[in-house]
């Protein structure tokens, strides 16, 4: 019997250090809305269905402009997120209750391809937890309160977490059901967070993209135009 992959999209986040009124992920990319871009890689890939969480307020434009706009058909509920990222992803999981697999992804990390999602899938099939990342380019330092290095970890031994990060269904629901039970005693960062505090499962690291960026800030909107720019150029 074949194994249900379910992709949870979020575009709930208001994107403030954008420093611009519309949400990061409504925000115009080469002609299309960023959000766009990583529902495109999600539906031509082998995933099953893609639910997409966004803000209450913002249910009818997704429907509207961007999944019937441009005919996504694996996308089969758009539901609201929560203040939080991981209400957001909760909610996601809810709502996914037939999954086998789960792909966690940012809706405004446009640049996930192909090659990232199978080498996903391959690992969580295996490992059951996976994320994707790349291995950091420059020196990183620990710094103390006073932000004054005291320790510089070894570089290949740090990645930069990226997203879709991944895993079997049962598992991450119930790293999420507990954080839920106490969810003022934690600060997580991301899911794998999540599944690395609740349950003894060990996450894989598998190799993402140095493209795969988060736009975050308008410099990262210049950096997405040059890569969008020269993917279209080597087509």
């Amino acid at each position: 019997m074949s194994k249900k992959h379910t992709a949870i999209v979020l575009a709930a986040g208001k994107g403030s250090r954008m420093q611009s009124a519309v949400p990061k992920q409504y925000l115009e990319l080469c002609g299309k809305p960023v959000l766009y871009y990583s529902l495109a890689a999600f539906e031509e890939s082998f995933v099953d269905e893609i639910i997409l969480v966004t803000g209450k307020d913002d249910i009818s434009y997704c429907k509207e402009q961007i999944v019937e706009r441009y005919g996504f058909q694996k996308v089969t509920k758009i539901i609201a997120g929560g203040a939080e990222r991981y209400l957001s992803v909760y909610q996601g999981l809810l709502a996914a209750e037939e999954a086998d697999y789960i792909y966690i992804h940012d809706g405004a990390r446009p640049f996930v391809d192909a090659a990232i999602l199978s080498d996903a899938k391959a690992c969580v099939e295996q490992y059951q937890a996976c994320v994707a990342g790349m291995p950091v380019k420059d020196t990183i330092k620990i710094v103390d309160a006073e932000d004054f290095a005291k320790e510089t970890p070894e570089r290949k031994y740090v990645w930069q977490v990226q997203t879709p990060q991944v895993f079997s269904y049962a598992l991450v629901r119930e790293a999420y059901d507990m954080l839920m039970e106490d969810r003022d005693a934690y600060s997580v960062t991301d899911d794998a967070m999540v599944v690395e505090t609740f349950t003894n499962q060990k996450v894989y690291l598998s190799e993402g993209s140095y493209e795969n960026i988060k736009l975050t800030t308008p410099e990262d909107m210049t950096a997405a135009h040059g890569i969008l720019s020269a993917r279209t150029r080597e087509l």
